[in-house]
């Protein structure tokens, strides 16, 4: 349930104590205070604080253009860029009707030229917002066949925002178009509340457009969703397999049974982006499986499902265990369940997961599903798309194991070899990614943007690592990074290290400790220091350099930093092999 305009003013007077500080800043040329009101107010529902700037009506050139205006002094995180149609189509109407062909470009130039300027003097996440459209009617439905018109502008400029954002990384797109769409345009604005404040969004309309750009925020944050726990009975097909047989369920393009293909169809989508698909239905495995083995019209495959668990324990323990197999956070995982008691009996039992409300008739599960907009993502790489297949693997790994009495030997049958290699161009994206996604094995839990790691892979100031692992199960691809920046006195300090948990307690930490030894030594440095920078999430790595060979240092509250002398430095136990380039 998403909160009200005056809800959200009331949580934005709330104190931001215990919650992480964010840096924000709204630049607009419009009055956009009611928008950093909710945007302060939403923060605070999902556990933020905004330290936030607003800047005063239409400061967007001169907040942007002067080095030493508020908004750098402010040094944002994110820096929300609110551009609303009305002002355009003031500089639309301003030029002579055969001078509008390229419109969309030029506004378009103009935009981009901001986020340059911005991005030349802070390091920042952009916001941008799109265009919602309005058809000035001037052609009426000629418009269409007039390439000047301002519509086939409007509609242009945000397909050059959408491809701009692409290559400027360290841009998003704020979508006031698409909730422009969804709300309507009663429920979006309100012409007369523009033209006496200069307010293009009603304030109803205010809390879903900051949920949409707090769901930014979070993903870019590390917080976003990676797994659906799917229930099969009534929620991927129509109908009991156990009791109405292979034919007697609901799928395909006939009736009710469409509505479940389409859920289908999404959730195949998804995995193809990256979101883990598992399976936690009370039934017999074989009867489960059956219409993913056989059922010709399913969309769902075996082989689109990193994990299968069917049988008739509680739904809260079996979901506890696909969580502890895949060693990802319950807070991460979203349970798809048509029952209200099963979706009850979790909510109760695992408070962390998110189990949303299915509507009674199967018919509005995937436009529901779609608004809550449940698997937002600030990042994608063409390894997401083999996440399914590593998860496959990494049961099968854990099935190995219980055969093995000694865990050395069994490290030893996975023939694991790990590659260290310096950041290049083809791994950006997915070290980028893994600097957003990673939470417990994180030692300082600092986000970069795509474009924030080619800078430091260009500079002189720092010494780059990726590492990937694979073994005879598969290749876990990369996982794991490591930022080194050069310091005073021949030290080298660990900016960054973080680390994928699947692969965690396999001699991987020792593999990548001796890496970073050698590459000191390697550069002419004798000393590395480590730092231990306590979140919520990252307890399980508090110990890790005392454990691995370097010794304390410093202490500030919870916070560590460590030492080690390269010279003295003994290499670690690993049973990783490098491999030779």
């Amino acid at each position: 349930m998403i909160p009200s305009f005056n809800e959200l003013k009331k949580a934005a007077k709330q104190s931001g104590e215990g919650m992480k500080t964010i840096r924000f800043a709204v630049v607009g040329d419009c009055a956009t205070q009611h928008v950093s009101t909710a945007l302060r107010g939403y923060a605070h529902t999902v556990g933020y604080h905004f330290d936030l700037f607003d800047a005063d009506y239409n400061q967007l050139d001169a907040q942007t253009m002067d080095p030493g205006s508020e908004l750098y002094a402010h040094s944002p995180a994110f820096t929300l860029l609110y551009n609303c149609t009305e002002k355009l189509y003031e500089s639309y109407a301003a030029l002579p009707m055969e001078g509008r062909g390229d419109f969309a470009e030029r506004a378009y130039a103009a935009i981009a030229g901001r986020w340059e300027r911005i991005s030349s003097v802070i390091s920042t996440r952009i916001l941008q917002t799109n265009f919602p459209e309005e058809d000035d009617r001037v052609f009426g439905s000629y418009a269409f066949k007039v390439p000047g018109a301002f519509i086939n502008q409007v509609r242009k400029l945000n397909v050059l925002l959408a491809e701009g954002a692409q290559s400027h990384k360290n841009v998003f797109i704020a979508d006031a178009a698409g909730l422009r769409n969804e709300l309507g345009r009663e429920g979006f604005s309100d012409p007369g509340l523009y033209y006496l404040a200069k307010l293009p969004m009603k304030t109803d309309a205010l809390p879903y457009f900051a949920k949409a750009v707090l769901d930014t925020v979070s993903a870019a944050e590390g917080r976003f969703r990676k797994c659906a726990v799917l229930d099969l009975d009534n929620t991927l097909w129509g109908g009991v397999i156990g009791d109405d047989g292979l034919e007697g369920i609901a799928i395909g393009e006939l009736g009710t049974g469409h509505a479940f293909t389409d859920l289908q169809r999404w959730l195949k989508e998804l995995r193809e982006r990256g979101v883990i698909l598992a399976v936690c239905s009370k039934n017999n495995e074989d009867t489960a499986k059956e219409p993913f083995e056989k059922h010709p019209e399913m969309v769902l495959h075996l082989s689109d499902i990193s994990m299968f668990v069917a049988n008739w324990e509680d739904k809260a323990t079996n979901i506890r265990r696909i969580q502890s197999t895949l060693n990802i956070g319950m807070d991460s995982m979203v349970f798809l369940d048509d029952n209200p008691f099963e979706r009850n009996l979790v909510r109760s039992l695992i408070p962390e997961i998110t189990v949303p409300e299915l509507p009674e008739d199967p018919a509005e599960y995937l436009s529901y599903l779609r608004s809550l907009n449940l698997f937002e993502t600030a990042s994608y790489s063409g390894e997401d798309r083999e996440r399914t297949a590593q998860y496959q693997a990494e049961i099968g790994r854990a099935a190995l194991m219980d055969q093995f009495a000694d865990f050395d030997d069994y490290l030893k049958s996975l023939e694991m070899i790990a590659k260290a290699a310096p950041f290049d161009k083809f791994s950006y994206p997915r070290v980028s990614q893994l600097t957003q996604r990673s939470n417990q094995f994180n030692l300082r839990t600092v986000r970069y943007t795509e474009a924030e790691i080619e800078e430091i892979a260009e500079s002189d100031k720092y010494l780059t690592l990726y590492f990937t692992l694979r073994d005879k199960f598969g290749d876990h691809g990369l996982i794991s990074v490591v930022i080194l920046e050069k310091r005073e006195n021949k030290t080298l300090f660990i900016h960054e290290w973080l680390m994928s948990c699947r692969v965690l307690k396999r001699g991987m930490e020792e593999f990548i400790v001796n890496t970073i030894l050698e590459t000191a030594a390697e550069h002419g440095f004798e000393t590395v220091t480590g730092e231990y920078l306590k979140t919520p999430k990252n307890a399980m790595v508090k110990d890790i350099y005392s454990r691995l060979g370097f010794t304390l240092t410093g202490e500030d509250g919870e916070n560590r930093t460590y030492t080690a002398s390269v010279s003295s430095f003994t290499p670690n136990k690993t049973l990783i092999a490098r491999e030779i380039n």
